[in-house]
């Protein structure tokens, strides 16, 4: 960046340049720039300067500009936050005139940041988390960030290629560790060590060769122990032998696939826990709140899916009859007043499971008014910590000792994961779904301003110990972690910021850290499939919703479509300002052309402002309401305001294909978007926002679409040329169908996510053993940040509550 800045500030006109820009800016009254503002700026420059096209993509000064994302202007500097490549940051700060520039540490612009406030205070407490990761090896290329468990597999095979001896001991001691409730599992005491090992594997290859090749372990269990190995290598001789071959072939020749093979059979993992304390978490009528439902889906099906990939491995390593089975606890919060809902069940099973409960430990009454009640994600801080008490004895009485692994679900679940495995001493893995500072502009400098309503300063301190607390971090898409180069991810959000008069956090995450893992979800296929898989289809289901979307008139229901015979546009979403229905609304009210061919057809939970449980989103509703009559949208247009149950919504989808319809979501921003695979995997063309987690899930024009909801005209072109298509070529949307389906058939499926779920935990649990001492320390700093930061914020809320 520095040969850049140098290349500007030398060339006289593209100096001058930058410094009518900066003039440009501070005319505008305003001394804090983001990105696209920055862009806007000089684009408008360019245009009234007639500076050629490649003065703005190709010049040193456009190509500096592309790559600064934030800039701050005081009176004596300027502040440039350069990010040269994802997960980098650099911070310039250039006199007016240009003549001197030099390269700043971040806490410098975090002081800059806090004057622009007008919060500046001297000697603010600084949170810095760089020096616990440099001694841990390092992904190097931003385009290999997200793939944890594939950098230590190929970490750890070159450190047994370059000390075989060190680490085949230590391969020895993770294996001879593994037990279940006291039951010896792998290896016994009659072997001592690495070198052991490797000479008692050959013996067993022998022994088991001989044997017939689906010949039950239990048959030569006591052979086996004979020569060292218990219970845990195959269910069979055949798959004994091949767990041994692959140890062989380690012991010989690491390298990354085989290890990867060899830890994925090893059974490590009984018995799981999954944090989800806010969400109203029930099944089918309950399915969480509004702002949780998406999460509560989420918890419900990973949990099922990893119940039967558990009983798979089990089987497949011989434990079953030893009378071992998995056990998956989905610990929530317990709901006295739960509106008649289960949710103030203490114990519920989960359908279609074996061996997985929902477990609900109530909130100790502080204040019975505010305890009993369903509590906001924003409000829940005060309780999470004897939750966490009260949790334990529940866990440790329901699966009759530890977990194996604890599953954090969004800020605070990942919190109460962070409390249980510290007490316990077991992995724990963090899955955040969406993280509130990147939703909120400039929510950490104006933290103060918005802590009666968000209560920012816990969360953002939450989300800092749960993200470098975690043994490893679970994310849908490579883009909440880093974004893109346009763009930052949400957990780079987290790398450097200001709590102005509270903390200064110069480095916050290591981004090129192999604890984050890309593990993408999928979705439940027993409820969504396509519409031509007729033999799937419930009838009664199915006209109950064909009515419901073309026919009905009720309460709940706005609009009555005129044309029946138009395409129908889907979009499914709750209403607030991130899901932009309104915008959605809005676009398609200004294209006549598209209103002469489709109809619009919106899915919510809510159609009155009456309904809303907050002001933003009854303010969301009244504005699609005003937006709906303004275009006088009523018979072209029709809006579902009620609560769909899966199977309901599975055939909403199929209804919509049955009339060649396609799928669009509007939203500002979307972190992955589990209702896009739903709507690809039920065969409908879907048009996806292009600014979060769908452009990784899309492969634009080839089975779905990436739309930028701030350009109507862009959308407007992409959708029209569409349906012109369709109607050129009658086999096109059925195409376009078939590669979405297959997309989510070869990317996205539970089976997928559970199975390298599993193999991500049990490489770290490798990993933490021979770097356990590192990670201790780390846990210690973090303890301090939680009771010098997060606990003194949190009871100024139980204060609160206490007066209500």
């Amino acid at each position: 960046m520095n040969n850049l800045i140098q290349a500007v500030v030398n060339n006289s006109d593209e100096k001058s340049a930058l410094q009518k820009l900066v003039e440009g800016l501070q005319a505008t009254g305003n001394r804090y720039f983001l990105r696209n503002e920055i862009l806007q700026a000089f684009s408008e420059y360019c245009q009234q300067a007639q500076k050629p096209a490649y003065f703005y993509h190709a010049s040193s000064l456009g190509q500096l500009l592309h790559y600064t994302h934030e800039v701050i202007l005081e009176e004596s500097y300027i502040w440039l936050l350069l990010r040269p490549w994802v997960g980098s940051q650099q911070i310039w700060r250039l006199t007016p005139d240009l003549a001197d520039l030099e390269e700043m540490e971040p806490k410098d612009l975090l002081e800059a940041s806090d004057r622009y406030v007008n919060r500046s205070q001297p000697n603010l407490l600084e949170i810095d988390f760089g020096p616990f990761y440099a001694s841990s090896p390092s992904i190097s290329d931003p385009r290999n960030i997200g793939q944890g468990l594939t950098f230590l597999n190929h970490y750890l095979c070159h450190q047994m290629q370059e000390d075989p001896a060190y680490w085949l001991e230590g391969l020895f001691q993770v294996l001879h560790q593994h037990q279940y409730d006291g039951i010896p599992l792998l290896i016994s005491d009659r072997i001592h060590s690495g070198d052991q090992l490797a000479r008692h594997v050959r013996e067993a290859l022998k022994f088991v060769s001989q044997r017939p090749a689906d010949e039950p372990y239990e048959k030569f269990h006591t052979e086996m122990q004979g020569l060292g190995f218990e219970p845990g290598w195959g269910g069979t001789a055949a798959h004994t032998r091949e767990m041994l071959e692959i140890l062989e072939r380690l012991i010989d020749t690491p390298e990354p696939a085989i290890l990867e093979a060899f830890v994925a059979r090893i059974p490590a993992i009984f018995r799981i826990a999954i944090v989800s304390v806010h969400g109203w978490v029930g099944q089918e009528s309950v399915l969480g709140r509004p702002e949780t439902m998406s999460q509560v889906v989420y918890v419900l099906e990973q949990a099922r899916s990893l119940d039967q990939q558990l009983c798979e491995n089990i089987k497949l390593a011989g434990l079953d009859f030893l009378g071992i089975k998995p056990h998956i606890l989905i610990l929530t919060r317990l709901i006295p007043n739960c509106e008649g809902t289960q949710c103030d069940l203490p114990v519920e099973k989960v359908g279609d499971t074996e061996n997985t409960w929902i477990v609900r430990v109530p909130f100790q009454e502080f204040n019975p008014k505010v305890t009993q009640n369903w509590i906001s994600k924003y409000e829940i801080w005060p309780y999470l910590e004897t939750f966490a008490q009260d949790a334990e004895v529940a866990l440790l009485k329901h699966f009759g000792g530890s977990p194996n692994l604890i599953i954090g679900n969004y800020s605070d679940g990942n919190l109460v994961a962070f409390l249980l495995a510290r007490r316990l001493q077991v992995m724990q893995c963090s899955i955040a779904h969406s993280l509130e500072k990147p939703k909120h502009l400039f929510s950490n400098l104006y933290w103060q301003d918005l802590e009666a309503q968000y209560h920012f300063s816990a969360q953002f301190a939450a989300d800092l110990i749960n993200m470098n607390a975690a043994d490893f971090i679970v994310t849908s898409s490579y883009q909440e972690i880093v974004g893109t180069p346009d763009t930052m991810g949400q957990y780079e959000s987290y790398k450097c910021f200001s709590m102005p008069q509270l903390y200064h956090v110069l480095d916050g995450i290591d981004l090129f850290s192999p604890k984050f893992n890309r593990v993408p979800p999928g979705v439940d296929e027993r409820v969504f499939f396509p519409c031509n898989q007729m033999e799937k289809r419930d009838t009664k289901c199915r006209s109950e919703v064909e009515n419901l979307l073309f026919v009905r008139e009720a309460p709940y229901i706005l609009g009555q479509l005129d044309d029946l015979k138009k395409r129908p546009i889907l979009a499914v979403a709750s209403v607030n300002g991130i899901k932009n229905l309104a915008g959605l609304t809005e676009f398609f009210g200004q294209n006549q052309a598209l209103r002469d061919r489709c109809n619009l057809i919106l899915v919510t939970n809510k159609l009155h402002s009456t309904e809303a449980i907050n002001p933003a989103e009854a303010r969301e509703i009244e504005k699609l309401h005003a937006l709906i009559n303004h275009y006088q949208l009523q018979g072209n247009l029709r809006w579902i305001g009620i609560r769909l149950l899966s199977p309901q919504l599975g055939e909403t989808y199929r209804a919509i294909g049955d009339r060649r319809g396609i799928f669009v979501h509007f939203a500002r921003f979307e972190a992955f978007g589990r209702v896009i695979l739903e709507a690809m995997v039920s065969g409908l063309p879907t048009f996806a926002t292009q600014f979060g987690g769908a452009l990784e899930v899309i492969e634009d024009g080839t089975h779905s679409f990436l739309i930028n909801p701030t350009d109507y005209e862009g959308t407007g072109q992409k959708l029209l040329s569409f349906l012109d298509q369709c109607d050129a070529n009658p086999e096109y949307w059925q195409e376009i169908s078939n590669h979405a389906i297959q997309r989510v058939h070869d990317e996205y499926t539970w089976q997928l996510h559970s199975r390298q779920l599993l193999s991500v935990a049990k490489i770290y649990s490798f990993w933490n053993y021979v770097h356990r001492d590192t990670r201790e320390s780390l846990l210690n700093y973090l303890e301090a940040l939680y009771f010098l930061i997060y606990k003194p914020r949190v009871e100024a809320i139980l204060e609160q509550h206490m007066r209500r």
